[in-house]
């Protein structure tokens, strides 16, 4: 089954409160490991802020028959990620394409985790890949 991953987009100012939502890396490596998991194929990775449901960059793989599911970390992630999950679900239902969230446990964010979050979200032109 071939996957879109969906993360949130979320501002480096909300690190300290809430790192994995701003960790999209996290985000989508974790719906890659369920993807794997499942001998499905993340072929699609997504970053959103209150995106709507019905938006073009949603469907355009699921349209072309390039994309049979989405996967989002969680549902708080969802939430952030589009406008309204409730609208989303059911057009997933209506076009017949599952909706699953990964469901695995958040990484604990150490003060060095945040750092190293922090360095690669705000160097990005800088030429800093993260490592």
């Amino acid at each position: 089954m071939r996957v879109t991953a969906i993360a949130s987009l979320v501002p480096l100012e909300e690190l300290e409160d809430d790192p994995f939502l701003v960790d999209s890396r996290s985000q989508h490596a974790m719906c890659r490991a369920w993807a794997a998991d499942r001998g499905h194929t993340v072929t699609h990775e997504l970053l959103l802020h209150a995106l709507r449901p019905d938006h073009r960059a949603l469907w355009s793989d699921v349209d072309e028959g390039l994309v049979d599911a989405f996967v989002a970390p969680s549902l708080r992630v969802l939430e952030r990620a589009l406008s309204s999950v409730p609208d989303f679900t059911a057009e997933c239902a209506r076009r017949g394409v599952p909706l699953e969230t990964a469901g695995l446990a958040e990484p604990r964010y150490s003060s060095t985790m945040k750092a190293g979050v922090h360095r690669r979200l705000s160097m990005p032109t800088a030429g800093y890949d993260g490592r």
